[in-house]
Formats: C-alpha cells, structure tokens, sequence
C-alpha cells in the first residue's frame, strides 16, 4: 500500500510539473489561399513585380463566417491550455502602429518593407501562427468542411505540425461547429506536435539566421587581422568566436562567407537573458544588438547597425549606422 501511494504520489508531481509547463503563445490566422481565393487580398507593386497578399482587416470585417470559425479555433486552444493572441485585436494594434511606421525610414533615405504576416509577427510576437483554410462544401442538402491546419514557427516559418482532415455533413450545423466536429479528434496529436517542438526550443535554444554584413564605406573587412588577449587573427573569425561562446550549446551553421560577409543559419539562441535580476524573453534583435556591443568595444572599435527581417533574421552591418 506504500509502494502504491508514492508512485501515486510521484505521478501527481510529474503532471503538475508538466501542467507548469510554458506553452507556445499561438495566433491563429486565415491562409493566404483563403483570403485570395475570397478577393481579401492587397495588390503591391514591387519594382515591377506584382505581389498579392491577404487582407486579414477586410477579411475579419465581411465574412462572418471566418470570423466564428476563427473565433472557434481559438476556443479549442484555449480548452487545451495555449495562451492566444486574437488576430483582430493585433491588427488594432498595427493601425495605431501605420502613421509612425509610414514615416520611418533608414539614414539613407529606405523604406521600411514588411508584409501583413511579418507585421503581424512582430507586433504579436506570436510563437506559433496556426495558418487555417478550410473549404465548406455541400453534399445534396447537407453541408461538411475541408480543413489543412498547419502550425508555423513564427520565426523560421518551418512548418512544426499540421493536421488535414474532412468533416460529416450536416444538415443543420453552424460553420464553426463543422469546424470543431471535423479537428477535434486530430487536435491531441497537433498539440502534442507543438509543445515537441517547443520543448527542443527550450531545450536546444531558438532557430533563428544572422547575416554580417560591411558597408563599403568601412575602414576594416572580414579578412583583416587584430590581436585579442595576445591572439592575432581575421576579423570574421572572431565574430565566429562569438556566435560559438554566445548560441546555446554552441550551435550555428556558418553556411557562406567572405571578406564583406557571413551568413550564419540554424543559429540557436537561448529562449532568455537576465536583466536587472529578471528573466526577459531573447528575441533576435536583442541577440544580434549583443554582438553589436562586442564590436564596438576594443581592439574592434566598430560602429555597426542592426537591420531586421521579420522575427527570425537579422542582419548585423559593419561600419556606420
């Protein structure tokens, strides 16, 4: 009776352990099918090139529908413990964010380019973006609903799960609840999916590219040499160095270099950093703003500049601001 309480009794902490657990903050989001495929679409014109993206704001204001299936999908995650950020409530969030952002611009005169989902990814500074299309279909007087949800790992953008599936038709039931009757019995497995690859962030660090760049303006290249701690090597090798004492566990992928550049890719960074005795979530401008500082200090003296595309890369620019 002992032995059988204390396993007991060891079970309870494990799940409360697990309870505790941080989850990824998810937001769920139309995919770009679905809103162009409903004209909820942006035409821009990129140097020639005609680029169509999905207009989320319109899409949320004309088709109730959506809505409550959004709406619904998010109650699903939330029954299961996800924390979410509301898709509406972001874009609100990015309108008062327009004026500011309309009028920022670079010292030479560049615009800021982003898309509707890399705004958003910014703003909401989501973990995971649940990009949802569905179709609803009609079979004689009945109705069903064709879903593909797949879970988008904000900063990399690798898809991390996906479900697809096929609801019974139905003859009375509203769109959201086709939806619910069609992912229930797929959502344990989609989950699960998502807190595995959650745990390996934790545990290995977050998946995110810096690129290291030089102004052609600059005093100093990759290649030239320095001394320090009574060590004399090439610039670009210490700037390796770095990245090695500074991922976790050391692990990058310097995947293409030369005298005015360094790619680096598969570039783990811890999930936090301590500031002022608190933990604070590490993004990757707070990273790379890091090896900004460790440049500009001796032998290196560097004035560099930290660019940022989207969530998951940023690109470190020697030699001005």
């Amino acid at each position: 009776m002992k032995k059988i309480l204390t396993i007991l009794l060891v079970v309870a902490a494990i799940a409360n352990s697990y309870g505790q657990a941080k989850k990824p903050t998810i937001m769920v989001v139309p995919s770009d099918r679905l809103c162009i495929s409903k004209n909820f679409s942006m035409t821009f014109d990129n140097q020639g090139t005609e680029i169509v993206l999905p207009d989320y704001k319109k899409a949320l204001q004309t088709d109730g529908d959506l809505r409550l299936i959004i709406s619904k999908m998010s109650g699903i995650m939330a029954d299961r413990g996800f924390p979410l950020k509301d898709l509406e409530q972001e874009l609100k969030n990015l309108e008062q964010q327009a004026a500011e952002t309309s009028m920022m611009m670079s010292k030479g005169g560049s615009e800021l380019a982003e898309s509707p989902i890399d705004m958003l990814k910014r703003t909401a500074k989501a973990d995971i973006i649940m990009d949802l299309d569905f179709e609803i279909k009609q079979q004689g007087p009945r109705k069903y609903i064709v879903f593909t949800l797949n879970g988008l790992d904000a900063y990399t953008s690798k898809n991390v799960a996906s479900a697809a599936g096929t609801g019974a038709p139905s003859s009375a039931a509203a769109p959201e609840l086709l939806l619910e009757e069609a992912v229930l019995s797929y959502m344990d497995e989609f989950n699960g999916r998502l807190m595995t690859h959650f745990e390996d962030m934790f545990a290995k660090g977050r998946e995110v590219k810096v690129m290291v760049k030089v102004w052609d303006s600059a005093e100093y290249d990759l290649e030239d040499e320095f001394d320090l701690n009574g060590e004399t090597d090439e610039f670009g090798i210490f700037i390796e160095d770095w990245m090695a004492d500074n991922t976790v566990e050391g692990r990058f992928n310097l995947s293409d270099g030369t005298s005015n550049f360094q790619k680096y890719e598969q570039v783990r960074i811890p999930m936090f950093y301590e500031r002022n005795g608190k933990q604070r979530a590490m993004d990757t401008r707070r990273f790379v703003n890091n090896l900004r500082k460790y440049l500009a200090k001796e032998p290196f003296m560097m004035e560099c500049k930290v660019y940022m595309r989207g969530l998951g890369e940023a690109h470190l620019i020697i030699g001005e601001k």
